[in-house]
């Protein structure tokens, strides 16, 4: 997954959590209500999606989302940060250009699946 290569006819969205991070929790998100994934501080993960609108959200009372254009063959990278008030986790998510998002990719791990 670090070797950053496309896939004909596929987006491929990095999500990647720095560490440290605003909390140590693990955040359970989902792309497009399908693909569910829980993340960590210091952790990343790579989806390949089809291309077009693509939706990234908190999942099961966790807040926060990200709704962003995707076209085939290109890479896109999405930081985020999660936050904690009271007992709510929120993720803030944000594209980030992608030498920056190849960067924090290779200080990353993959999320154990």
């Amino acid at each position: 997954a670090k070797k950053f290569e496309t896939v004909p006819g596929k987006s491929i969205i990095y999500i990647v959590r720095p560490d440290p991070d605003f909390s140590g929790a693990p955040a359970t998100i989902t792309l497009d209500d399908v693909a569910t994934v829980t993340t960590y501080p210091g952790t990343y993960y790579r989806w390949e999606a089809e291309p077009g609108q693509r939706l990234i959200q908190g999942f099961a009372g966790h807040m926060g989302r990200i709704s962003f254009p995707t076209r085939a063959g290109q890479l896109y990278f999405v930081q985020q940060r999660v936050s904690s008030f009271m007992r709510f986790e929120e993720s803030v998510f944000a594209l980030i250009p992608e030498p920056h998002g190849r960067a924090a990719v290779r200080r990353a791990e993959l999320v154990p699946r």
